[in-house]
């Protein structure tokens, strides 16, 4: 119950960072804000609190959530801080702010995710607002790439899930139905491969989308801060995430596949044995 209200406090904190951080945020704004945290807090209190999992997958099977969970919180941290040092600059936020401006300006190149993103502005938006967002996108996709990187290394070389015991996978994996029909190890490694693709493409058609709605929606600047915080947070989450999916589940088929091949080989031993 401890970790599950630690969790919960967790979740709540990191929906409410933007809120904390960025002055002049109007109140009915922060009381959504507050409201949203809350039931995100309870919800998540009543998974990690439940002995019967019911849609986080891979509860059991740390780091992989933790994982996930830092890199979201490091990504929405550090782009508050970065528009917060636009109004009330810092030591830290002027370091940040160089350090993403780098980055950005050396990913955005053509047909990069993140001049997706900066060409995702509306035509009239200001140089600030591109700057701002370019710099933002590019510090984002590189927490999302290191995430991705320390996952695949927990995966190939400390050998993920094994090394924490049994694998569940009715626990760790509640959205998936070993009796929905058809060979467990082939389903599993097409939603591997189905995971990792969709990840990949992500990034280039989320902007594309919010570019299409663009007419139906208001456009996406500075004027709604918390707004343009979590459309690049989710930009570059998303997709990690759903990649770090596809190899986990990439990794489940192998060990049920290495599993089989033993027991298919003790079973042509205990034939083979004379008698």
């Amino acid at each position: 119950m401890t970790a599950a209200i630690l969790r919960g406090l967790l979740v709540a904190l990191l929906i409410v960072t933007p809120a904390l951080m960025l002055p002049g945020i109007a109140n009915d704004s922060t009381q959504i804000v507050i409201l949203v945290a809350l039931l995100a807090a309870v919800l998540t209190f009543v998974e990690y609190n439940s002995v019967f999992p019911s849609i986080v997958e891979f509860r059991d099977a740390s780091p992989f959530n933790r994982l996930r969970f830092g890199a979201l919180f490091f990504t929405v941290f550090l782009i508050s801080a970065i528009l917060k040092g636009m109004d009330q600059p810092t030591n830290l936020t002027l370091m940040l702010t160089n350090f993403g401006t780098l980055i950005g300006n050396t990913i955005d190149f053509p047909y990069s995710p993140v001049r997706m993103m900066v060409l995702m502005l509306p035509e009239d938006a200001p140089e600030q607002t591109v700057q701002f967002v370019r710099t933002a996108s590019g510090l984002a996709y590189v927490i999302s790439l290191v995430a991705m990187t320390l996952f695949l290394i927990l995966v190939r070389i400390l050998n993920w899930p094994a090394r924490s015991g049994a694998f569940n996978v009715w626990v760790n994996l509640p959205l998936f139905d070993p009796t929905a029909g058809g060979d467990v190890l082939e389903r599993l490694q097409r939603d591997a491969r189905v995971n990792i693709s969709l990840g990949f493409l992500l990034p280039f058609l989320v902007p594309a989308v919010v570019k299409m709605a663009a007419d139906l929606l208001e456009p996406i600047t500075l004027a709604n801060p918390q707004t343009l915080i979590w459309t690049i947070a989710a930009w570059a989450f998303l997709p990690a995430s759903i990649i770090m999916r596809g190899i986990a589940m990439g990794k489940i088929a192998d060990m049920i596949e290495e599993k089989r091949k033993r027991a298919y080989a003790s079973v042509d031993e205990d034939v083979l044995q004379p008698a």
